[in-house]
């Protein structure tokens, strides 16, 4: 449990991040501006974990996005809601989009390594009827010669 306040606060890092993602490159934010969304993100992330509430009612430990959903709604934030399911949309087909490219890549280096092994084997095999070849010379060359 937290022993003091700033300790229930979010890592400025992550925040300062966020805010330097979401803002267009060239634009400034003040240092007191900056703190007041340290504050409101924290706050907005204390608020939302009233979601454990909709896991424990479901039997479970885990969160899920459908339980933050909730949350949001029960915080009153509405409208909050649709944007929230839009984002929680692209990141599952991205998601799903990366797991298929990479499955897709395991697939084609798969083949890739079949088709190399089917190759190393036919030059195993004509390295072995060269071998079998000049051997029978060789025996034919020493018959010829006795």
């Amino acid at each position: 449990m937290a022993e003091r306040l700033e300790d229930l606060n979010l890592p400025n890092t992550v925040i300062t991040r966020i805010i330097k993602e979401a803002l267009p490159d060239g634009v400034n934010i003040p240092e007191e501006a900056r703190s007041a969304i340290f504050r409101a993100a924290s706050v907005l992330v204390l608020y939302a974990t009233c979601a454990k509430n909709f896991a424990m009612k479901g039997k479970r430990k885990t969160l899920n996005a459908r339980d933050v959903l909730s949350a949001v709604e029960e915080m009153e934030f509405q409208r909050f809601v649709t944007p929230l399911k839009e984002a929680l949309e692209a990141y599952r087909r991205e998601r799903k989009g990366k797991k298929e490219a990479s499955e897709q890549k395991k697939k084609d280096k798969d083949k890739k390594t079949d088709s190399e092994e089917q190759d190393r084997s036919r030059d195993e095999d004509n390295d072995e009827d060269e071998e079998r070849l000049e051997e029978e010379e060789q025996n034919e060359e020493d018959e010829m010669d006795t």
